[in-house]
Order: structure tokens, then sequence, then C-alpha cells
């Protein structure tokens, strides 16, 4: 019986990981320009960092986490989001008393939900995300979302849209759950069981249930925006001002709610506006989670982050025709002919990778003509070739594929000839 992948898994084969690779190369280097650094956390953690911290209201916690007990009968879980994670690492190990204020991090590896596979969304997938933990400041909040809009942007998507929303704080939270629990509580029997559940513990959940989304108390819910008090009016509006500044377009949606118990004043999404790209069009989601550190045994400290997919990324790009300019091909190919060459060309190989040249050769014994046809496929801007007489005479002809133009070189200054070249 043969062995298949798992359902909402996949393999990412050659050809395909090159994307990811210049993806996340050109996240890194972002977050250098941002002066956000990386942090590598366990794939898995314990259970009750999840609960606490995403909230034991979410979905991902009643119903996609992959939990088990270890051998120690510890419950542990295969992390489903990075944040919680993070905040755990940063009070754990006392960031909260590094002299570089606001601590910025950011994490990229693979989170675990069980959810219905479907296009762009999988049982495990990569996220990255960057988190800036110790600052009150709604200027930290627009630089959050300009990271996220600048990753797009610099992959070449086009088709973005911004949407904001304030959450407001503690006061204003707790004003508008009494107003959600009041506008529920008389028909709450018509709602799914999930969302009866929540009507006392978070209403503010019953707003994205994705079962009743169409019922019509859900058009006439209280807004948040109505009960924001003042503080959280300036907040929001300070961070509008400095959106605009940085030349960020974006829609208010008072109706946008995150879909994790920790988020207060700023929620935001980046989704994607592109034909064809599906009914599905969250590319990004974040927002400001004070409070989420004190949760998890640490001291108070505001924080604001998001996440993205990567899987849901390429999506975007393949909507919109986007080819990544990724480097094709090796730089040289050694061919050789006769048993003496061959042993000499494992050498030759080695100085030039040394050198830092990617580089292939034959291992299967094939004809001349076929070992060209292997340098074609592998698009060699350069087949090297080494015969006997080449051998007695201490030379090696060297091809350029675009040109044809072939010389002649000296085995003992091959690799200081390809150092030369402008490749």
């Amino acid at each position: 019986m043969s062995i298949n992948i798992p359902r909402g898994t996949q393999d990412i084969l050659p050809g395909e990981v090159e994307k990811w690779h210049l993806i996340e190369r050109k996240a890194r280097e972002l977050c250098e320009k941002y002066q956000y650094h990386e942090l590598r956390t366990p794939i898995f953690e314990h259970t009750d960092l999840f609960i606490r911290g995403v909230g034991d209201t979410t979905d991902i916690v009643q119903k996609e986490m992959y939990t088990f007990e270890d051998r120690g009968g510890r419950s542990i879980t295969l992390r489903p989001e990075g944040t919680a994670p993070v905040v755990r690492s940063f009070v754990e190990k006392k960031m909260f008393g590094y002299p570089n204020q606001p601590v910025k991090l950011y994490y990229l590896g693979p989170m675990f939900r069980y959810e219905r596979p479907q296009a762009g969304r999988f049982r495990q997938f990569v996220q990255f995300g960057a988190e800036a933990l110790g600052s009150n400041d709604p200027a930290i909040d627009a630089e959050v979302i300009s990271l996220a809009m600048n990753l797009y942007k610099e992959l070449g998507l086009k088709k973005l849209k911004l949407v904001v929303n304030s959450l407001g704080d503690k006061a204003s939270r707790n004003a508008h759950r009494e107003a959600l629990i009041n506008h529920f509580q008389p028909r709450i029997g018509e709602f799914c069981r999930d969302c009866q559940n929540r009507l006392e513990k978070n209403p503010l959940r019953i707003l994205d249930c994705k079962q009743d989304h169409d019922h019509e108390l859900m058009k006439s819910a209280p807004s948040i925006i109505d009960y924001l008090n003042d503080e959280s009016k300036a907040y929001f509006e300070k961070l509008q001002q400095y959106l605009t500044q940085l030349n960020i377009s974006f829609e208010v949606d008072p109706n946008l709610v995150r879909g994790l118990d920790y988020y207060n004043h700023t929620a935001f999404e980046i989704m994607s506006n592109a034909e064809g790209f599906g009914a599905i069009t969250t590319l990004c989601g974040g927002g400001r989670y004070n409070g989420l550190a004190e949760d998890i045994g640490g001291p108070d400290t505001p924080g604001i982050g998001f996440a993205l997919s990567i899987e849901r990324l390429l999506a975007a790009l393949d909507a919109e025709s986007i080819q990544l300019d990724l480097k094709e091909g090796i730089d040289c190919y050694l061919a050789y002919l006769g048993e003496e060459a061959k042993d000499y060309t494992v050498g030759l190989l080695q100085n030039l990778r040394m050198a830092g040249f990617s580089a292939e050769r034959d291992y299967l014994d094939r004809k001349i003509k076929a070992q060209f046809k292997a340098a074609d496929r592998l698009k060699a801007r350069y087949v090297a070739v080494l015969g006997k007489e080449e051998l007695k005479n201490n030379k090696i002809n060297v091809k350029n594929m675009s040109t044809g133009e072939q010389v002649e070189v000296e085995l003992g200054s091959f690799v200081q000839y390809f150092q030369g070249l402008k490749l």
C-alpha cells in the first residue's frame, strides 16, 4: 500500500521552492530595514499558552488546534499562530528589560490548524509575522502596517485593499460588550451553538461567525465606533493621520473583527482585489494586543503585530499574473571526454564551487552530446569541456552558451578566468 501526503499539507518541489526563497529573503531584508529581529520559537508549546493567549472562545482553540498528550502527561499543541509564542518568549526571557525599547521581532515558520483545506489554505502553512512590544504610540501601529504593505508592494502586488478599525480600550470594549449582549440576547436561540456560548464570554466573536453572518441582527449590531471613548477616538484618529502621512490608502470598516481574543485598539486586514483570487480575500491580519503579556504572566506590556500566510501571498501573485524575478541557471557545466578527464573534473568542480560559482557535471557516464543537453536543461551560462588532449596540454575549452564564443583557457587559471567574468 502506498503512503500519500496527509490532507491539507503540500510538498514544495524544486522549481517552486525558489519562489519561497525569494519571498523569505525579501521579508528578512525588509525587517532589517525596519529593525525587526528574528525570533525562532518551538513548533509546539504548552496548550495553556494558546487557551490563555488566543482565547478559549475562538475557533482556533475550540476547533482547529492539533493537541496531544506527551509521554509525561503534558498537554502539548502544535502552534496555530505566532503571536502568543513570541509574547511568551518576550516574558520568559525578560525582554521587557532590554535597553532598546520597543522590542521589535519577526518570525517565519510553519503553523498548524485543523481546517477544511481549500485554495491557498492548508493545515500546515507558513506564516511571516512581525511584533512590536513596549510602545503605546500609534506611530508604531502605522509602522507595522507599513511593513506588511511594503512587502506585498516590493513583490509587485498592486490590487490591495487595507481595512482598519478600532476595537477601543478596555472601557470602550466593555461598553460595546454590554450593547452586543443586549442586542443579541432576545434572539440568541436563532444562532449557532458557538454564538450562544460566546454571548456571555465574548459577544464580539459573534460578529465573526461564518455560519450566521447573514442573520439580520448581524447587520444591525451596535458598532464599536459608536462606543469609543475620547481616548480611543484620539488614538484611532492619530493612526489614520500617520497612515495618510505614509501615503498608505485605507478604508475604515467598523465591522472588522479579528479572530483572536487578544486584540484592542487597532485592528486591520490587507486584502486582495485581484479578479479570480477567490472568496477568501484576506492576505494579512493584525492588530494591537495590550495586556496579552500580562495574561500569560508578564508585566503589562503594549504590543502590536501582524501575520501573513506565504501560501496566500503566492496565490495573490498568481492571481495578478506576477512572475517573480528568480535567478535561473548555473554558471558552468563541466563536460568531459574519457576516464582521465572525468576523474580530473571532480576536483575542478569543487574548486569552482568553493570560489562561489554554481557548477555541475555529469554523473551518469553520458556521451558528450548528452552532457551538452543536460547543460541546456540546467540553463548553464558556460560549458567547459575537458578531454584527453586538453588534459595533456593543460588546457580546457570554455564555451559561452548565449553567444557561442569559445576560448581555450589554462587549466591552472580556469577558476581565475571565471572570477574575471561578469556573472
